[in-house]
């Protein structure tokens, strides 16, 4: 299994704009062979100290391929692409965790 966290911030007062983007594109990610996850997440409230946020402005979104060949042909599906071009001016910063099982 690889797991991937993608950490992807938006420039100001974006955030909603790629949220409504990337939950268009989850079905299409979500049919791939091979994804086990597809998930967005933003910073959850009210754990004080206990938390370290991400950020106001960012999207986290987990993922899981059942293989390195899967996760490939995601990165070259039609769909990411169209979606990274749909997103380009929305997106501040965005770093992509790829990750074995320990």
């Amino acid at each position: 299994m690889i797991h991937v966290v993608a950490i992807i911030t938006a420039h100001p007062g974006k955030l909603d704009e790629l949220l409504a983007a990337f939950k268009e594109n989850v079905p299409n990610v979500l049919a791939e062979n091979g994804c086990a996850q597809y998930t967005g997440a933003v910073d959850a409230e009210g754990f004080g100290k206990f938390q370290t946020p991400v950020g106001v402005d960012t999207l986290v979104v987990i993922e899981k391929w059942e293989s390195p060949d899967a996760l490939k042909a995601h990165g070259a599906a039609p769909h990411m692409a169209a979606f990274g071009a749909k997103t380009k001016d929305l997106v501040a910063s965005r770093a992509i965790h790829i990750l074995a099982e320990a």
